[in-house]
């Protein structure tokens, strides 16, 4: 299947969503939701994705509707409970300088989750430095300030004011409750003096790039370390990620699948730059990950499109 009729069953299958979503309700409120993409079966070749998160009529409805408009070409899934990744016991957790990525890192009311990647102002030179996460991590889900305190490592892992101290709450895009986001995403500004390594386990990142194939992808992450995956769908719309503060719905998201035996993330991971190992270019902001549905009953994961990213929070990688 082309790219342009995969995109055209996405359209129709959002349009019957929302219909069948009208005439479910009331009294009958769907338990569950359902996100549709498309998958990457290839190069240059693609299907149409379905995620279910939990049965329910609107779910069997639009899995019915995508096997009538793709026949063989969907991929339907039911991968319960998405949740913004946050802390889970594992490695890369112990206080380190200089700052690199995959370590451990929180707002103070936070957890941990994980360093991204550097960054610094699109428009500046290129000497004031940041640390990418996830707005979850580092602006607490909305409920930080600019200024707030950041540590390393995360307060899970130990971490705290003032010792553990390396810069404050930055820029964040706030998280909607009430229409689709794109990312969940933030910064930090460094402190004065704080050194970082902005090497990844492949080396220096070379730039970012957008993903349409079923690509090979790595991230380090707190909690998990070095896994690789590929990318199995693009374009996902309709993802419902749990938050503490309630269900946030993101469009146009990446999903990856990890290796069968490890998966790919855990919590604690969020945060992560996904890359690809070949260019060493980044493609996504790892942010959530779903109980199942991935190889061998392991979870998927998901991923804010960098390039994205760096436009909301007007910032460059370093």
């Amino acid at each position: 299947m082309r790219i342009e009729t995969a995109r055209e069953i996405k359209a129709e299958l959002r349009r019957r969503t929302v219909v069948l979503h009208q005439q479910l309700q009331p009294p009958r409120e769907p338990v569950g939701g359902v996100a549709t993409g498309i998958c990457v079966l290839g190069s240059g070749t693609y299907g149409v994705a379905v995620r279910t998160f939990g049965q329910s009529e609107l779910a069997s409805g639009i899995a019915d509707a995508s096997r009538e408009l793709a026949g063989d070409e969907c991929d339907v899934r039911d991968v319960g409970m998405v949740r913004a990744l946050q802390w889970d016991p594992g490695e890369l957790q112990g206080r380190h300088r200089p700052l690199r990525p995959g370590l451990s890192i929180s707002h103070l009311d936070v957890s941990a989750g994980t360093i991204g990647a550097f960054v610094t102002p699109a428009d500046g030179d290129g000497s004031v430095v940041a640390v990418l996460s996830n707005n979850h991590v580092l602006a607490d889900s909305d409920r930080g300030a600019a200024g707030d305190v950041v540590v390393q490592p995360g307060t899970a892992d130990g971490g705290a004011a003032p010792d553990d101290r390396i810069g404050a709450l930055d820029l964040a895009v706030t998280l909607d409750p009430d229409r689709p986001n794109l990312v969940d995403a933030a910064t930090a500004k460094l402190d004065d003096g704080v050194q970082v390594e902005a090497v990844h386990p492949a080396g220096e990142l070379t730039g970012w790039s957008t993903v349409i194939d079923d690509l090979e992808v790595e991230k380090a992450g707190r909690t998990t370390g070095l896994t690789r995956g590929r990318v199995s769908a693009i374009e996902l719309d309709g993802i419902s990620v749990q938050y503490p503060s309630g269900v946030i719905d993101f469009d146009d998201q990446i999903e990856v699948t990890g290796a069968a035996a490890t998966g790919f993330s855990a919590g604690g991971d969020s945060g992560s730059v996904v890359y690809r190992p070949d260019t060493r270019e980044a493609i996504g902001l790892l942010f959530a990950g779903s109980e199942y549905g991935g190889e061998n009953g392991q979870g998927l994961t998901y991923c804010n499109p960098i390039g994205a990213v760096l436009e909301s929070l007007r910032v460059r990688l370093l």
